[in-house]
């Protein structure tokens, strides 16, 4: 057995033990604002983290992590120290950021598995400059790793200041997390998407006007995610201007630092969508995922604001899945494809191919014959970036990388026992709906269509809200789309999403809601406090115009 200890971020801390062995998205998953977990899914749902050694062999999830972890910091809510097992980016960047321009650090380790697992039944333990201490554990704790980074004449200049203090400061952080991911050198990439924009805490707000205010400019293409509010409409639509007014300045910092306003969180639905091969420096995980999966460009699941530091300098750190070797599927899922399919079975597949990949890009079998389409893909990336952390996975017979296997990849299985265990447990709440939540991600136009051709006519008696970007709803409005929805009663909203939206825009007086996401259905009761249901667009258009959600399992699961 191999003890070892390895310091990512240096640092001293005491405290309590807080352990889970399965990963957590701090974005979706804590509450920054109390530290305590909110994923209901998650074993340490209910728990409190604050001031405790958080041991855990990674995160998942949602990129914006970084930004959650930051403001747990600012506002004194945080982890006393933060051990994985597994190389993780999202929360080690926050709290990166947190001590390079807020001089606040925390500790974060790095500990083989058998150390961690001796850690992880420990109540208490204590971190010094070079040794961790715990319940029957004495280890020495290894410095930061270091490496000389092949830096370009223009990397070093900017580096050096030559283009300002803000891209000198944000080529520190890129080189930081270059060392740490083990690169030896950036690579230029073509184009970028913002995360950060979203009003996820406070130190978003803090750490793009900071940014904006040094001066900051992007230098390539650079789209934004979807943000917290409708950009123009927040005020008529009874916002508190104690969240829309920063939600809004958040935004409006990113577009005077020179993104494009896209408010999208399906930036691959854009005309800009990268093309196979091309090297981008995208953020926001489910638009990551399909990025590499479905188009087969190629970018890290860059954490909130590592995203802006690429864009404002055209350079990412050459590790991760930018290299040809770290594409393979270290995992073979052969999946059971039942008959009859709906496009429930989509976001369904990748939740529990999330759970069985929860650490490697795996490759999905037995898919081809249902041929799946581009909205098919979407669902099924956004739903596995959800339970895993891999930032791809492989369709075989599908997606343009599926030949990449590596020589010792294991195999799993899904059953149609394991979609029945997984529909149930995305389903949760009572028959009764009081809201339909679709586009999370953002709807594309087909998906608008479909629900309006679902609904025939009839108008719903329950609310239904559609979140989408602005380009698609430009085009569901010239072909009449946007209209159809419209007199059914069905709101469709720009700029902002269901991971992001809030009330009044949701409407208060819901107790369960019905969506077709899969990602939504698992952050929706920690986000919005509510129950949730989860099925087709056929199915999510019956219970907006009946209020009811259907009782059984679908048919393709029980025949």
């Amino acid at each position: 057995m191999t003890f070892s200890a390895r310091f990512i971020l240096s640092g001293r801390a005491e405290g309590a033990v807080l352990a889970a062995s399965e990963p957590l998205s701090f974005w979706g998953g804590v509450d920054p604002a109390t530290g305590r977990v909110i994923d209901v899914h998650h074993p340490l749902a209910g728990q409190d983290m604050t001031g405790r050694i958080l041991v855990m062999p990674g995160t998942r999830g949602s990129c914006t992590g970084s930004g959650v972890l930051l403001d747990m910091v600012l506002n004194g809510q945080a982890p006393a120290a933060l051990v994985f097992c597994e190389p993780e980016d999202v929360v080690t960047l926050g709290a990166m950021i947190a001590a390079e321009m807020f001089g606040r650090p925390l500790p974060v380790l790095r500990l083989s598995p058998e150390a961690h697992t001796r850690l992880s039944a420990s109540r208490t333990a204590r971190i010094t400059d070079g040794m961790l201490e715990a319940d029957g554990l004495s280890l020495p704790i290894a410095p930061p790793a270091t490496g000389a980074l092949d830096l370009t004449e223009q990397d070093r200049a900017m580096l050096a200041g030559a283009e300002g203090e803000a891209t000198a400061q944000a080529m520190r952080i890129l080189c930081a997390m270059a060392v740490n991911q083990g690169a030896t050198r950036l690579i230029d990439v073509t184009q970028g998407h913002i995360d950060g924009c979203i009003y996820a805490s406070p130190a978003n707000l803090t750490f793009a006007e900071k940014m904006a205010d040094m001066g900051a400019k992007v230098r390539i293409p650079t789209t934004m995610n979807a943000i917290s509010v409708d950009h123009s409409n927040w005020r008529a639509q009874g916002v508190p201007p104690s969240f829309g007014g920063p939600a809004q300045r958040l935004a409006d910092a990113y577009v005077r630092m020179g993104c494009q306003p896209t408010f999208t969180c399906s930036p691959y639905l854009l005309d800009s969508a990268p093309s196979e091969g091309e090297a981008i420096a995208w953020s926001e995980s489910n638009a990551v995922i399909y990025a590499n999966s479905v188009l087969g460009a190629r970018t890290a699941k860059h954490p909130d604001f590592l995203d802006l530091c690429s864009a404002m300098t055209g350079r990412a750190p050459l590790s991760g899945v930018y290299l040809d070797e770290n594409r393979q599927a270290r995992r073979l899922i052969d999946i059971d494809l039942p008959e009859g399919i709906d496009d429930a079975f989509w976001p369904l597949i990748g939740y529990l191919a999330g759970k069985a990949a929860p650490d490697r890009i795996p490759l999905l079998r037995g898919l081809g014959p249902a041929n799946p389409s581009p909205e098919a893909l979407k669902a099924l990336c956004a739903a596995f970036g959800t339970t895993s952390a891999a930032p791809m996975l492989h369709v075989d017979g599908v997606t343009p990388e599926a030949h990449r296997v590596a020589p010792d990849a294991d195999r799993a299985r899904i059953t149609r026992i394991d979609m029945a265990a997984g529909w149930r447990l995305l389903n949760e709440g009572p028959d009764t709906v009081e809201l339909v939540a679709i586009g999370s991600p953002h709807a594309s136009l087909l998906e608008c269509r479909a629900l309006a051709d679902a609904l025939a006519g009839r108008q719903v008696a329950v609310a239904t809200i559609v979140t989408a970007g602005r380009a698609v709803m430009e085009q569901a409005r010239a072909e009449g789309t946007l209209g159809r929805l419209t007199e059914a009663g069905v709101q469709v909203l720009p700029d902002l999403c269901w991971c992001s939206i809030s009330e009044p825009v949701f409407p208060p007086g819901t107790r369960a809601l019905m969506t077709n996401s899969g990602k939504y259905a698992h952050y929706g009761p920690g986000l919005s406090g509510r129950a949730v249901r989860f099925g087709g667009l056929a199915a999510c258009a019956e219970a907006a115009v009946t209020g009811k959600a259907p009782q059984a399992l679908p048919r393709w699961l029980t025949l």
